[in-house]
């Protein structure tokens, strides 16, 4: 148990950490956003993520279906998004991949662009959002998810990819001493689960009881503060920066 919370308290507030540095906390605050906005898509913009994929794939199969509530031209945009998205992400990491610190500084500005665009059009279009506004929305943010899940893949920080939890769900099981493995990360891994979980609870509950920009507004805030962090702390390029 000392083992578990020591590794919760080097995951959130990394001391030492020469491989990684401040990575670790950064993801999980951008763990935190992808509950966040995909509260929001889901919720306001119809039955469609912007982060997670998956559930897009699915919800595609449902509305070839027949099944009501399920947009076909939603899911396939939310999807086109994202790959563009981590197309851009893609070519950043070819060119800034070397430098961990500048390749997360420039992304989570970008991020911050985008998110500053799509409250700024939530704001506008009111409550419930109108289509033409919807597919906008859809767009700037699955480009900015895209952009999240492609850096955070080549930033590498084992088990926090920002997006996919079903793996992170398996290692905490697969690898438990329950089963004879060895445990380690379990710590990791929940956090992140956790994180998702809140962006998306606190999301569902600011936009039923507050607004429904506010899940945008504080994930804006969180993505900002993460551009700021990286860009302060990778200045004096640190051992964290270069890739292994």
């Amino acid at each position: 148990m000392n083992t578990f919370f020591t590794e919760v308290c080097q995951t959130l507030v990394p001391r030492g950490e020469v491989k990684h540095g401040p990575l670790p906390p950064l993801l999980v605050a951008m763990t935190l956003v992808t509950g966040l906005v995909d509260a929001f898509s889901y919720l306001v913009l119809g039955h469609v993520f912007v982060a997670n994929m998956t559930g897009n794939v699915v919800f595609l199969a449902f509305a070839l279906a027949g099944a009501s509530g399920f947009s076909i031209p939603a899911s396939l945009v939310a999807l086109g998004a994202f790959v563009l998205g981590s197309l851009g992400g893609g070519l950043l990491g070819s060119r800034l991949g070397q430098h961990r610190g500048r390749l997360l500084s420039i992304t989570t500005a970008l991020q911050t662009l985008l998110l500053s665009a799509s409250a700024a059009l939530a704001a506008l279009s009111g409550n419930p959002v109108n289509a033409s506004s919807s597919y906008g929305l859809i767009i700037m943010l699955g480009v900015a998810m895209g952009l999240q899940n492609a850096t955070a893949r080549k930033l590498a920080v084992p088990d926090l990819t920002t997006t996919v939890l079903t793996l992170t769900i398996v290692g905490v099981a697969a690898d438990s001493r329950l089963v004879g493995g060895s445990g380690s990360k379990a710590s990791r891994r929940l956090i992140a689960v956790a994180a998702m979980f809140v962006g998306a609870l606190v999301g569902s509950l600011l936009i039923f009881h507050v607004s429904i920009v506010s899940p945008l507004v504080i994930a804006l805030i969180v993505i900002a503060s993460v551009a700021v962090t990286t860009r302060v702390l990778s200045t004096s390029d640190p051992a964290w920066v270069r890739t292994s």
